[in-house]
Order: structure tokens, then sequence, then C-alpha cells
């Protein structure tokens, strides 16, 4: 399997009417996994990276609800960017996916939905010790 398939687009129903728009995320139905931690960045710009980690056990749906920013999604062999500049469009990443989030417009809200909660022993923070670990999985 790909990566672009293991870390597919998300397409989330519009259900708005005349009286504005909606959106509903449902985990384990519209996202892949139960929802246990929910945040958010905003007030970045273009010249901030964020990420720039890979999670042991963690895995997410990234979504901007406001602005944009792109996301680069690698495993080390292959490598793609989303941009994500829709509040119905997220991306999904799997474990062991490292992540760059940037390039973030002035009004980018980037919501981020975790299947777990915060464990800050699970982060991979440095991308050398990440190729390595991949490594062994392979």
């Amino acid at each position: 399997m790909t990566l672009q398939e293991r870390c597919r687009i998300l397409q989330f129903t519009d259900l708005g009417d005349e009286r504005g728009k909606l959106v509903v995320i449902e985990g384990g139905q519209s996202i892949p996994f139960e929802i246990k931690r929910v945040f958010y960045i905003y007030g970045s710009d273009a010249s901030v990276v964020r990420g720039q980690h890979a999670n042991m056990e963690s895995e997410f749906v990234l979504i901007n609800v406001a602005g944009q920013s792109k996301v680069r999604i690698t495993d080390g062999q292959e490598e793609f960017i989303v941009e994500l500049d829709r509040p119905m469009m997220g991306v999904y990443i799997p474990k062991l996916i490292w992540k760059d989030m940037y390039n973030f417009s002035s009004d980018s809200v980037l919501l981020v939905l975790a299947s777990s909660h915060y464990d800050g022993e699970e982060y991979i923070r440095n991308y050398d010790d990440y190729i390595r670990i991949m490594e062994d999985y392979r």
C-alpha cells in the first residue's frame, strides 16, 4: 500500500443550508478512530513549521477549519504534500508517519483530532532517529 493510500484524504459532508454551513465529524465513523484528544493551531504564519515529528501509537486527522496550510507527509521513503484549504477536507495520518505543517495563512486554524491522550514518550522528534526506527519496521 502506498503512503498516499495509507494517509488518505477525507471528505466530510457539508450539511449546511440557507442558515450557514455545518460539518459533522464522528469518531469511528467519518474518521477511522475514536477521538481522545482535540487541539488546534492558530496564530502561526507562512514562516512557521509545526509538527516535525512522528508518533509511535497516535493517529491523527488534520483539518483546516479556517484559512489554509500545507502538510508534508513522509514515511522516510515516500513523501507527498497535502494542501488543507477547505473545512470539509482532512488528511488521516496513521502512527509512525512523519508530519510537518507549514505555510499557514494568517487566518489559519488547523484542527487536529487524535486517537490518544498526550504522551510525550511516544513522540519521535528527531528525523534521523525516525529513519532508523522505520528501517526496523520494514
